[in-house]
């Protein structure tokens, strides 16, 4: 059967013809009709070693080129390993195209029992983590079928979406002709004009506008515009962890990112119009649903679902780029004079507001004995390129670099959407892979991912794909003996932690058994190790061994 066209072959064909590049996944008994085409055809295959780390790279491939990340998935166990990945990029708005196997068609719908890897019904599996879910069932449907998925996920609301083949489609000869061409273009998602001209009225007149930019003004490419309205109505800017980077760190009217710091709560309460962009206003952008904002709010997101879900206000729904674009165009006309006539905080002009709250968190973060945390990052930050992007699984210095991390020219990844551990690894594989692949200028193909050694041990078999890729990621892990997050949680809660203590490998000796260099270094060494890693060929490991301490974001007893 080998080299004769089967169902496979218009898979990979109309993938192609959509630009595909790269696939991550695994290869299955009921996907060998998939892969049998791959021969024959120009994907780029990077195979993992677990499923849900297929997904957390084809996610990372995503959001460090911009591009469709497309992922290959095996029957059952298969399928069902990969969920805890597609999590994360179907909360975080991460565009892929899923493609499962399936049983044959005669065992669908429980007709015949007993077949390996058989699920009563697998795609509803995938129900709460992927935008929609589709079963091809003939093989000439195949292209329209991914054609239709493809264009789905890069509609906003962005997502993962979910095909499934079965075996006997992939592998049956085919009378369909080759693909030659696709089309995929995203959905239109603009605001409604009357929504637009009611969030100008209030604009207007506001005399302590402040905004909060989420990931969606990321994902839907609003830096600009951002930047222009932020200016216009001269309002301090905050970034969610999600949106780190969508405003410069170091404009005078950027709070940066420190959203869970008091201060800044009750700077944001204190805004008598309050635009939140791309954000649900969720548990951490919240203050852990502490936050409670004395004037009007409007909200700017594409997922209808998130609109006034935390708080009520002006619901836009829309892409991010598209109605801040809409609005940037209104305020010209709307502002006229503006600048003149309009009052201060409280009398205090806004840039000073902002250096002000900010040399407020700079003293308080002094004044609980952080000497040790505040070198860390700031070593790390040194050492890193301003260009190269970075990836942080859910670990404590994760939740510092969700404050204080300045993406620069580069780009900020993190695990907040799901918060599931063992994305940082992974998805900064994935990252690599696609810098290298689509040559994204500007951008440095090597890339940093950062993991605890409790969510290390989620991704540490990937050291093997990093190796037989040669991709160039360093990874630094941060090892403080367990679940070092959960441990300073229950010790805060509870006076002690339970379960939290982890045994662990020798992480030095196990990246070099699977061939790939590592070393072990004193906290105050980790710019140097990051900085010779960066400088290597191939992937690399950095282990620190410390235990860091979270900040607390009002002051110690209060």
């Amino acid at each position: 059967m080998t080299g004769v066209r089967n169902g496979g072959d218009l898979v990979v064909e109309t993938l192609e013809a959509l630009g595909a590049k790269t696939v991550f996944g695994i290869p299955g008994q009921h996907a060998l009709g998939l892969f049998d085409a791959m021969g024959r055809g120009n994907l780029h295959f990077v195979s993992s070693r677990v499923e849900n780390n297929s997904a957390f790279a084809a996610d990372g491939y995503s959001r460090a080129t911009g591009e469709v990340g497309v992922l290959f998935l095996s029957t059952g166990p298969g399928a069902l390993t990969s969920l805890a990945g597609l999590q994360e990029a179907y909360a975080t708005g991460v565009p892929m195209v899923v493609v499962a196997s399936q049983i044959p068609l005669e065992g669908l719908g429980a007709r015949r029992k007993g077949m390996l890897h058989q699920l009563d019904d697998q795609k509803a599996s995938a129900a709460n983590v992927t935008k929609s879910q589709r079963l091809i069932q003939h093989a000439s449907g195949i292209p329209s079928a991914i054609q239709d998925a493809w264009t789905e996920a890069i509609s906003s609301p962005q997502g993962p979406v979910w095909l499934e083949i079965p075996q006997n489609v992939l592998l049956d000869p085919i009378m369909v002709p080759p693909v030659e061409d696709a089309l995929a273009e995203a959905a239109d998602n603009p605001p409604r004009v009357e929504l637009v001209r009611e969030a100008v009225k209030w604009l207007a007149t506001a005399e302590r506008p402040a905004i909060i930019a989420g990931g969606g003004t990321r994902r839907g490419r609003a830096e600009k515009s951002l930047l222009s309205i932020a200016e216009k109505l001269r309002a301090p800017v905050i970034c969610t962890p999600g949106g780190n980077g969508a405003f410069p760190w170091n404009h005078e009217l950027s709070l940066q990112a420190w959203i869970e710091d008091q201060y800044m709560t009750e700077l944001l309460e204190d805004a008598d119009v309050l635009i939140v962009v791309g954000s649900s206003l969720g548990e951490v952008t919240s203050n852990y649903f502490t936050f409670a904002p004395r004037g009007r709010i409007i909200q700017i997101d594409a997922e209808p679902r998130v609109l006034e879900s935390n708080r009520p206000g002006l619901g836009i729904r829309a892409d991010a780029g598209q109605a801040l674009a809409a609005l940037d165009a209104a305020l010209d006309a709307a502002l006229t004079d503006r600048h003149e006539a309009r009052a201060d905080w409280h009398g205090t002009p806004s840039e000073t507001l902002v250096k002000e709250n900010l040399a407020k968190v700079k003293a308080r973060l002094e004044s609980q004995d952080l000497g040790k945390e505040l070198k860390f990052m700031a070593d790390i930050r040194e050492a890193v390129p301003a260009t190269m992007q970075t990836f942080w699984d859910m670990t404590i210095s994760a939740y510092w670099a969700w404050s204080c991390w300045d993406a620069r020219e580069g780009q900020f990844h993190s695990a907040q959407g799901a918060g599931g551990l063992g994305f940082g690894f992974p998805a900064a594989i994935g990252g690599a892979v696609g810098l290298e692949t689509t040559g994204s200028p500007g951008a440095s193909a090597r890339v940093l991912a950062v993991s605890g050694d409790g969510s290390a041990m989620y991704s540490i078999s990937e050291l093997a794909t990093a190796r037989q890729h040669n991709v160039p990621v360093t990874w630094l892990i941060v090892d403080d003996g367990g679940y070092g997050i959960l441990r300073e949680y229950m010790v805060g809660a509870f006076g002690q932690a339970t379960a939290t203590e982890l045994a662990r490998p020798d992480f030095v000796k196990l990246a070099e058994a699977f061939g790939v260099p590592a070393v072990r270094v004193a906290p105050e060494d980790v710019g140097d190790a990051l900085k010779a890693g960066f400088a290597a060929d191939g992937p690399n490991v950095v282990v620190v061994e410390t235990l860091l301490k979270m900040f607390a974001p009002t002051h110690v007893g209060a």
